[in-house]
């Protein structure tokens, strides 16, 4: 081999040495940019919110109304009814963030008549979100998350509206592990999480099965009813029941015609008194 030859061999050889050496660098994928907007009327939607904002680091900004209700409940409602009779949507004041700045926008509120409240719906009104990922929560009396969700697709058509998150008023302490859950399982948190199996097929409740559901809905105003069937499935530290019901003729109320048929989860902790987590209706 001759010189010349000699020294294409070895620069040859330096470049594939240089080559294997050097570490391709793959590009690292951006975090998705999150924010948290929500109404809230008694500080339950708020806490909610501040719950996912803290965990996952997303901002957050809260929607507030030019004439805000009044803090008295039955002065809420009386002025929501009249305002779903005439069609008036509240007016709200803009909202700070620039939505073309974030990918994923979690929207929270509490559910008034079925659905979200009214400066929700102002706030849908005033914005596209068409392309973002879309997350709701809501805390409620009974139930609602279903149906609202329900709207907000109507609403925004073109946004990927995912899986959402919804919290009884009378079960606030329960929420962060929901939510800590609820993160996880969603993919914007890592960790581990409980991932529980589906309900069985419905049978027809038993007398104590029929009791524990009783004992669920017992004082509350909303449900009047009957358990029909029920599905049962082992939880952490409990049972949790999905009761089929059907509403009962009220004798206070014998012109109110029954609503037909629910569904009612209803929790029962180790060592715990049943309480109910959501209806639908």
């Amino acid at each position: 081999m001759n010189n010349i030859q000699l020294l294409l061999v070895l620069a040859t050889m330096m470049i594939v040495a240089v080559a294997c050496g050097t570490k391709k660098e793959t590009p690292k994928e951006e975090a998705p940019k999150t924010l948290v907007v929500y109404y809230s009327q008694t500080g339950n939607t708020k806490a909610v919110a501040e719950e996912i904002a803290g965990k996952i680091g997303a901002d957050i900004e809260e929607i507030t109304m030019e004439e805000p209700y009044d803090g008295d409940f039955q002065a809420t409602i009386e002025r929501c009814l009249k305002e779903r009779e005439q069609g008036i949507i509240p007016a709200i004041h803009p909202v700070k963030a620039d939505l073309a700045d974030y990918d994923v926008i979690f929207i929270g509120y509490p559910v008034w008549f079925g659905t979200y409240a009214p400066p929700v719906t102002a706030f849908l009104d005033s914005v596209d979100l068409s392309g973002k990922k879309v997350v709701p929560f809501c805390t409620f009396g009974s139930g609602g998350l279903e149906s609202s969700v329900k709207d907000l697709v109507a609403a925004e058509p073109n946004a990927e509206i995912l899986a959402g998150y919804g919290v009884r008023a009378a079960r606030m302490e329960a929420m962060p592990q929901e939510i800590d859950n609820f993160l996880k399982a969603s993919g914007f948190m890592e960790g581990d999480y409980v991932q529980l199996e589906e309900f069985p097929e419905q049978h027809e409740v038993s007398a104590e099965e029929a009791a524990v559901f009783d004992a669920a809905v017992d004082g509350y105003p909303m449900i009047h009813a009957k358990a029909k069937t029920v599905a049962v499935r082992a939880i952490p530290e409990g049972t949790e029941y999905l009761f089929t019901a059907v509403d009962l003729p009220r004798e206070d109320k014998p012109d109110m015609p029954p609503a037909g048929e629910m569904q009612v989860f209803v929790t029962v902790a180790d060592g715990a008194a049943p309480v109910f987590t959501k209806v639908i209706r």
